[in-house]
């Protein structure tokens, strides 16, 4: 049996902890932790767990929540063509499930029913792809090509459940995989892209054809700057089912100190993982508080202060400048940039994500360390910004852009965007251009960390204000609204799950900010303040284009990346 929760819609009820308290457990007042692999005889427990789910948020042996895919997609936000505002007659054909025949020409009709599609990328929104296309009556070959050895799992346990020890590593493969009629390439790599010849070239020397192609090849963790250093004995990335499996036998010894480098949401999960199993834990970050790149300094700020009062060694506005090791060449020590040092046994790097795009840079698509272009159908573009119609991109390694946010192109490293975009993507890739739907869900990601369930709609990092708009901050039990020229843009909720789609349909109708929410749980301040976002703006900064040929036929645009 095969249970996943989509914890983007979950709301922290905990009906299914008492109704299977062997599989879901709850971590504070609404952080859930479940067993993605629990035993057989868990069945009947857990199924009842899911009818009683209010938001029916429990996924038993499918991952492919299809119904609340097409239902954004077919009923979201229509988008004004003339202010770009939500509207309430602008739209797009409110198709459901697999489109008419009729609806199709000759050509999508053989595609669909034997054309080639090749998903590079064995993760989850390469297995949502894939589901959805074998329910949209796609018959022809489909191949699923995987760098890793394993079929696609779910990365978000690997820094909560798998690293507390309560669930193994390999207990997060993902349910359905042999239900695909997918031949799987694992373990191999894709090396290259031939646009015109549509090859795919794989790293033992392979090449496989396509009449369609989606990629889905995510990101990698960021490593230590220094070779040297990351290889000494002690030093972990985590971001693969084998990264974890190392880490939690590592942790499993008891080290006297882990020092956790960098205090994004992996950051803080890790630290929050520790403190379960009261190791001493020292996290260092380089900005003002933890998840001030995605939150802000100000909602920072309480992230901060739960650490701490979690019994973790912070240190703010520094960085790890150096790792040094023993004669052994095992881990004994960090040095920081205001010259102190740190003792530890193990160090975790929790720099960020690493787009999986090199192998596409002399492809002639739009790539580079940002993701890879394309337009709100999934669609990438190339070099030039010409949308390609046989190459799609779905997951943490699109960027694509969004209405709601002036059409900035946003990349995002969500369980619940590589969901929906991977369900976008597989419907369009086999309907014709008057049937596909555009992706327009609004961002939604969540962290559980010391007990506290933090989750988020909207993104923030896109607003020059926030508001306290409900709850109390001292009780760690509040909403931060966060507004951007006097438009809601985002909401972030410690421990207020259930209000969070409220926030949601205000943000996809273009509400005001400050909203107006007088009468629901008032804060005894509400007074906007700037939300000291961090100015990010680097990520174009590597690559140049040079333009070929002298008439509108010969004229061609290449992009140089710098290696």
């Amino acid at each position: 049996m095969r249970v996943v929760v989509n914890l983007t819609r979950c709301q922290g009820y905990a009906q299914c902890a008492f109704l299977a308290p062997e599989v879901f457990r709850m971590s504070g007042a609404e952080a859930l932790m479940y067993d993605p692999q629990p035993d057989e005889m868990q069945r009947e427990r857990v199924l009842r767990a899911a009818a009683a789910c209010p938001v029916q948020a429990i996924l038993v042996d499918h991952v492919d929540d299809t119904e609340a895919a097409v239902e954004s997609a077919t009923t979201g936000p229509a988008v004004s063509p003339r202010t770009g505002a939500p509207s309430r007659t602008a739209g797009w054909p409110r198709t459901r499930g697999r489109p008419s025949p009729d609806g199709h020409d000759a050509a999508m009709e053989r595609l669909r029913r034997h054309g080639r599609i090749v998903i590079v990328g064995a993760s989850l929104a390469g297995l949502a792809a894939a589901a959805t296309l074998r329910q949209e009556g796609f018959t022809g070959s489909l191949t699923m090509i995987g760098d890793e050895p394993y079929r696609p799992y779910d990365r978000p346990p690997l820094s909560k459940q798998v690293l507390d020890g309560w669930v193994p590593p390999d207990h997060t493969t993902l349910p359905r995989v042999d239900e695909l009629n997918a031949r799987w390439l694992l373990g191999v790599p894709a090396t290259g892209l031939d646009l015109a010849g549509k090859q795919v070239y794989l790293g033992d020397g392979g090449v496989i054809g396509y009449d369609r192609l989606l990629i889905a090849t995510g990101t990698r963790a960021r490593p230590w700057f220094n070779a040297d250093e990351a290889a000494l004995d002690g030093v972990f990335v985590l971001r693969t089912r084998d990264d974890a499996a190392v880490l939690r036998h590592r942790l499993a010894g008891r080290p006297r100190r882990v020092l956790v480098i960098g205090g994004g949401f992996t950051g803080s999960e890790v630290a929050s993982a520790c403190r379960e199993r009261g190791l001493a834990v020292t996290l260092v970050e380089r900005g003002r508080t933890p998840l001030v790149g995605a939150l802000g300094a100000v909602v920072g700020a309480v992230a901060a202060d739960l650490q701490r009062e979690h019994g973790v060694d912070l240190r703010c506005g520094v960085t790890v400048t150096r790792l040094e090791g023993d004669t052994a060449d095992r881990l004994r020590r960090a040095h920081l940039s205001d010259g102190t040092t740190v003792d530890a046994e193990v160090a975790v790097v929790a720099l960020g994500a690493v787009r999986n795009t090199e192998w596409l840079y002399d492809s002639g698509l739009a790539v580079g360390e940002w993701g890879v272009g394309c337009d709100a159908g999934c669609r990438a573009f190339d070099a030039a910004g010409v949308v390609t119609d046989d190459i799609f991109v779905a997951g943490d390694v699109a960027r694509f852009p969004h209405p709601l946010y002036d059409y900035q192109f946003l990349a995002l490293e969500h369980w619940g965007n590589a969901v929906a975009q991977a369900h976008i993507a597989a419907h369009n890739m086999i309907s014709t251009p008057a049937e596909r739907w555009p992706h327009l869900a609004l961002p939604v990601f969540w962290s559980a960390q010391f007990g506290t369930n933090i989750k988020s709609v909207g993104v923030p990092t896109l607003a020059d204000q926030v508001v306290v708009a409900q709850g109390s901050v001292a009780q760690r039990r509040f909403v931060a609204a966060y507004g951007y020229r006097g438009r809601l843009t985002a909401a972030v909720g410690f421990n207020q799950a259930k209000w969070l789609e409220s926030y949601q349909r205000l943000i996809e109708a273009g509400a005001p900010f400050p909203p107006d929410l007088r009468g629901v749980d008032e804060p005894a301040v509400g007074q906007p303040v700037a939300a000291q976002i961090p100015d990010d703006r680097t990520r174009n900064r590597h690559a140049t284009v040079s333009v070929t040929g002298h008439d509108p036929s010969e004229r061609r645009a290449e992009l140089l990346h710098q290696h």
